[in-house]
């Protein structure tokens, strides 16, 4: 069958091949496709690369009207009810897909393309999350735009493009915000509910207090492109995180548990960074044999974050929004502060994800990736502040068509 499908084919590609080669290529990969029942899964060669799919994932997945609705994107078929040594009692490729016949008659049909994509082959090659790496003077050599507050509030196509930038860099700014508690509350529902904390820098009575910004992968793959053995200690330790705050009626008590650094662990991609001196727990995870270990990776991780070309200064006076963004949810709030601060800190907290404003202009921060901190400070800052939540901006970006 594979033959014949070949051979009615080659007149056809030999009259597309001088408009669209690329094009005539994939399709013979498609049509050559070949599939091979083994013991314990499905071998598909498509594309010059085999696949193996397990048999229970297969019926799982399968994309028949009984087992999945796709207007709601919800399986349909109850998982519990697939044998654990389901085998399919016949497989064949045809016009682009793949056909297994179940026991009990039933028929699954799957899109090669659509297969290649989820295979786990596939999955171990392909990005999750496109990211572009910065120290200061990538980040400033890119020239980045800020979006401007009247059209970012209108355009959907400035929303498109302030939302890349943060999925692409971690940090995105929003220029001539009004220095109003209103206008914090506007720019940031632009973007997506309100449950992450927005800071907005009303007042600033004082000297000092510059914003610090350092992305953390950057540092992080530094650290496994000198060391991979200590890169690979920080993804697999678990570390306690612990806030705790009583003040007044105000009280926190937030706790994480899980390693400095974490990758996915079908292609080694990192996707987020728990760093944080400050609220670091007593660490009582760790084994007697590896606690030693452990401090030399993280001491070899803190210097890379150290590093001062890695180090962005942004100035933060009356007008910008810093948004902190916390998985927790808060209402819009106004803050004073009056106090010096000590020494320049840098931290980010479990998942919280932080935005600041200034100058009218809102920094969003991708707190799972972005380390952000402040020098001291003199005098009086007043600040307003609300909650969004991380997974709400990554899904703006994606309804936007954006990969995040």
């Amino acid at each position: 069958m594979l033959g014949s499908l070949c051979r009615r084919l080659l007149p056809a590609l030999g009259r597309a091949e001088l408009r669209t080669p690329g094009a005539a290529l994939r399709a013979c990969a498609a049509t050559c496709a070949s599939s091979r029942l083994q013991e314990d899964c499905l071998v598909l060669d498509y594309g010059g690369k085999p696949m193996r799919f397990n048999f229970v994932w297969l019926r799982d997945h399968c994309r028949s009207a009984s087992s999945y609705n796709p207007d709601t994107h919800q399986r349909e078929l109850d998982t519990e009810s697939v044998e654990l040594s389901i085998r399919p009692d016949s497989a064949r490729v045809e016009d682009g897909h793949l056909l297994l016949t179940w026991p009990g008659g039933h028929v699954s049909k799957y899109s090669l393309s659509w297969l290649a994509e989820n295979s786990y082959e596939a999955q171990k090659q392909k990005t999750v999350q496109p990211r572009i790496l910065w120290n200061s003077d990538i980040y400033n050599k890119a020239n980045i735009p800020s979006a401007k507050w009247d059209t970012f509030m209108s355009s959907d196509d400035e929303l498109k493009k302030f939302l890349q930038n943060y999925v692409l860099y971690g940090i995105a700014f929003v220029d001539d915000v009004p220095a109003t508690v209103e206008a914090t509350e506007a720019v940031t529902q632009r973007v997506s509910l309100i449950r992450i904390q927005v800071f907005h820098c009303l007042k600033h009575e004082g000297t000092g207090g510059k914003t610090l910004l350092v992305d953390g992968f950057y540092a992080a793959e530094k650290l496994r492109q000198k060391s991979p053995e200590n890169f690979e200690l920080l993804t697999h330790v678990p570390i306690r995180h612990e806030y705790i705050e009583s003040t007044g009626n105000h009280r926190n008590h937030m706790t994480g548990i899980g390693p400095v650094l974490n990758v996915y662990p079908w292609n080694n991609e990192l996707y987020l960074i728990r760093y944080n001196n400050y609220d670091r727990s007593v660490i009582n995870t760790v084994p007697h044999d590896l606690v030693q270990r452990w401090y030399v990776a993280h001491r070899e991780l803190t210097t890379e974050l150290r590093q001062p070309e890695n180090e962005l200064w942004v100035k933060l006076t009356p007008g910008k929004v810093r948004k902190l963004h916390f998985s927790k949810g808060a209402p819009l709030n106004v803050c004073i502060q009056r106090w010096p601060w000590p020494e320049n800190y840098i931290y980010n907290y479990f998942s919280i994800f932080f935005t600041l404003s200034c100058l009218n202009e809102v920094i969003f921060i991708d707190n799972w990736r972005v380390m952000h901190g402040r020098e001291s400070f003199t005098g009086l800052r007043q600040l307003c502040g609300c909650y969004l939540t991380r997974d709400d901006i990554l899904s703006s970006a994606r309804c936007f068509g954006l990969q995040a």
